[in-house]
């Protein structure tokens, strides 16, 4: 299998640092703006990296951990209790609340937009109602969508195990199945349908058949990951750095 992860990445992963020295960093997302956000949760920050510069973008981030963007390029958040959306005034806007701990959101090409909370996953409709669509998985910590937008996957933080689920016509999430036994969190998709599933120590990829093509390992142990400018290469955050690993295939678009 190491060999088709090669052809992912090359024969040698290339992991570079691109910011450190933060509390615990979480939740990346890159703007096609050409800047890079992410948590910095200790000090209840969400911090912007540009060009080697790192600077605060929003101070009491009321303990984001999460990010995405919207097709407008509004940021989405996972902050503490609820889920919000930054409108381009810079205002909050909550989009669900009173939830326990939402971990990871995903933004689907409906409008529609996909989080992982405690209890389950759940969806805010392009209508703004709030429902859960799955809850049969292990207290899911990460989300992605599939690059046909047809399949979801969830990452569970207790049980060592990755979900699949089918998206019906009417936006809920169907038949759930263990799609590999793996103790991921932050997960993404990239154009092929393969998942990158941040873990202990590592980067681990997989293909659409649940079937392991390898790690890449990391300096610190890897929480989230988020595709980079024009959806290439990937950002992860680990510990209290932010690291970019090289890639030879494209990111699922989602915003």
């Amino acid at each position: 299998m190491q060999g088709e992860l090669e052809k992912l990445t090359g024969p040698k992963p290339v992991v570079q640092k691109v910011a450190g020295g933060f509390g615990s960093v979480n939740g990346a997302v890159f703007s096609r703006i050409g800047y890079l956000l992410f948590c910095d949760r200790p000090a209840n920050r969400i911090m912007k990296w540009s060009a080697g510069t790192t600077s605060v973008f929003r101070e009491n981030s009321n303990g984001a951990c999460a990010l995405t963007f919207d097709h407008q390029g509004r940021l989405l958040a996972c902050e503490r209790g609820r889920v919000t959306r930054r409108e381009k005034d810079g205002t909050i806007t909550v989009l669900a609340s009173e939830l326990e701990a939402p971990a990871d959101l995903v933004y689907a090409i409906d409008g529609s937009i996909y989080f992982a909370d405690a209890k389950g996953i759940h969806q805010v409709t392009r209508k703004g109602d709030v429902r859960m669509v799955a809850n049969d998985g292990e207290r899911p910590s990460g989300i992605a969508l599939a690059p046909n937008q047809q399949k979801l996957y969830a990452a569970g933080s207790g049980g060592g195990k990755m979900w699949v689920y089918e998206i019906a016509g009417d936006g809920a999430a169907r038949g759930g199945r263990v799609f590999a036994a793996a103790k991921a969190h932050g997960l993404k998709t990239d154009e092929m349908g393969n998942v990158w599933a941040a873990s202990e120590g590592a980067i681990v990829v997989f293909d659409v058949r649940g079937r392991k093509l390898g790690e890449i390992p990391t300096p610190e142990d890897s929480n989230n990951c988020t595709w980079g400018d024009g959806f290439r290469n990937l950002y992860v955050t680990a510990g209290a750095s932010v690291y970019m690993i090289e890639t030879k295939v494209n990111g699922t678009r989602t915003y």
